[in-house]
């Protein structure tokens, strides 16, 4: 079949082209980043410290509402600030802060990219460079997490660093010369271990030893001297915060050394909690990994498979024996599981390719379809039952007409139909299609949902109504139930910075804000208390905001 011009109809080269997968990966990420408020948890949590940041200057302590918060050490924070800082004149702060987890997704995108290329055959190079960046793109728990401000997303950048300097050693014709190996190395490990946690400095240090154990290159004299410069260089960068917090006050450092010890919940429990989560949060890498160490089993002592099996055992480890349980942990572990599956990705077998597009193809398919039809009907009304359905989980919500929104989507759309269909044979193809499905449905999503996700889950609303009822010349608001997520959303939306209720002394703080659920009586909180203020977000069953005044 030839074209109205003469020439052939050339299908989609497998594999894709890097602007290709730049394209792809752009088209992934930008849908979402931007245009909603902070949403909860941890979205509003980082965001509100950034804004702490900017507010006050003090880069050095983190600070959520008024406190300080060890939780995520600063590294991730610091790059939010300074876009918040940079772009806060075109953009809400928020937005802007955002695209701090973009460019970290570029960045471990990129370094992965290069990762693979450095450690694969000749012949594999194309295609398993490829795959990892499709691998990234498609990973399932990456949907929501990839367009949120988490700290996780630098952690995943730093391990993504980390592996590429550590993919070939400097006696090879590598990607990167013994200096700048050292400084990525470097950089890479004194990121992580000023994000938070351990599970990328183990990650990093485990796939090191494991590189001068099982490759001799790395033994000689200018790889012992690229691990040895590039661990300096990360100590170097990684004390310089803490030092800096025990030379304003020795107790700050005192707190975050307590808190980075601490343990979080019994090892058995939360390796049942990471082994369920992980099988959706990284799927299809892990199929695909599992097939690379089952396919490569007489190669297992290869480098280019044994470092990032080892940075992805160490690094899973430590986040077993020292991590709350929160799926979200799992981010920096992407980076090592897909280089390792990018691996499996250019050995698929026949069936297993075929099977992972007609599943594909079904799923994505059907759901795209489903926020088509459902975006029809917040808009039009039409099917009714459909359209009531939505109005009765945000009552007063009104879908607006976005042309961008809905070109935007056609483009995916269109897209994702010339992926599915012309898309020539090769063995990163069923690859490509899962990801490209994986990137219509989130666009779709971001792009048609977005007004009606952010009517029922942005906490602005209710804190400005909080925020009017406030008397004039109050010294300070008492807050009690509020969980981290609503302080960071009255302290970023309104400004109210609750400090805990004292019950035994009541008139230290004439105002209380107490939250609780919508189903129970607003009951005083003891003699004297009035409520002069009640809000909530809409058709919210869980949540509910009232204040308090002492009249006593």
């Amino acid at each position: 079949m030839r074209a109205a011009s003469g020439t052939r109809w050339k299908p989609l080269a497998v594999p894709p082209a890097p602007a290709v997968l730049l394209a792809i990966a752009l088209a992934f990420l930008i849908p979402g980043v931007t245009g909603h408020d902070p949403w909860k948890t941890l979205d509003l949590v980082s965001i509100d410290v950034a804004w702490r940041m900017h507010l006050t200057g003090d880069w050095l302590v983190p600070r959520m509402a008024g406190e300080i918060w060890f939780e995520d050490a600063p590294v991730y924070h610091w790059l939010a600030m300074l876009f918040g800082k940079t772009l806060g004149r075109l953009v809400p702060f928020h937005d802007a802060a955002r695209l701090a987890s973009t460019l970290c997704a570029l960045t471990a995108g990129g370094a992965l990219y290069l990762a693979a290329r450095a450690s694969s055959q000749p012949d594999q190079r194309a295609s398993a460079s490829a795959a990892t960046v499709l691998l990234l793109a498609g990973s399932v728990g990456l949907f929501v997490h990839a367009h949120e401000a988490i700290a996780d997303m630098s952690m995943l950048a730093a391990l993504a660093l980390g592996l590429a300097a550590l993919a070939r050693s400097p006696e090879d014709d590598g990607i990167l010369r013994p200096v700048p190996r050292a400084l990525c190395l470097g950089a890479a490990l004194g990121a992580a271990l000023n994000s938070g946690g351990w599970t990328v400095p183990a990650a990093l240090l485990a796939g090191a030893l494991v590189a001068l154990a099982s490759d001799s290159g790395w033994r000689r004299r200018r790889g012992v001297a690229t691990i040895a410069g590039g661990m300096l260089i990360g100590l170097l960068l990684a004390t310089a915060w803490p030092l800096a917090m025990w030379l304003r006050d020795p107790t700050l450092l005192e707190s975050w050394l307590r808190y980075l010890l601490s343990s979080h919940g019994p090892a058995v429990e939360n390796l049942r909690y990471y082994l369920v989560t992980s099988s959706w949060f990284m799927w299809p890498a892990w199929p695909l990994a599992l097939w690379a160490l089952w396919t490569r089993s007489r190669e297992r002592l290869d480098p280019s498979l044994l470092v990032p099996l080892a940075a992805l055992v160490a690094g899973f480890s430590a986040l077993v024996l020292s991590a709350p349980t929160q799926d979200v942990n799992l981010t920096p572990l992407l980076a090592p599981l897909i280089l390792i599956a990018s691996q499996g990705a250019t050995r698929m077998l026949r069936g297993a390719a075929a099977a992972l597009d007609w599943f594909g193809l079904m799923l994505f398919a059907f759901f795209a379809g489903v926020i088509w039809l459902a975006y029809v009907a917040m808009l039009t009304g039409v099917p009714a039952q459909l359209s009531r359905n939505f109005l009765r989980v945000t009552p007063g919500f009104v879908q607006p007409l976005e042309p961008f929104a809905i070109a935007f989507s056609l483009a995916l759309l269109t897209a994702w139909i010339v992926v599915m269909f012309g898309t020539a044979r090769g063995p990163t193809r069923s690859l490509l299609r899962w990801t490209a499905g994986a990137t219509l449905l989130w666009g779709s999503f971001a792009m048609l949902w977005m007004p009606w996700v952010n009517y029922q889950r942005s906490y602005r609303t209710a804190t400005l109504q909080i925020k009017a009822r406030i008397p004039a010349g109050a010294s300070c608001i008492a807050g009690r139930n509020l969980g981290n997520a609503q302080r960071a959303a009255f302290d970023y939306h309104a400004g109210i910075v609750t400090r805990p209720y004292d019950p035994d002394r009541p008139r230290a703080c004439p105002l209380l804000l107490v939250q609780s659920e919508p189903r129970h009586e607003a009951r005083a909180p003891g003699r004297g208390w009035v409520m002069i203020a009640d809000a909530s977000r809409p058709g919210d069953k869980s949540e509910r905001y009232r204040l308090y005044r002492l009249t006593e």
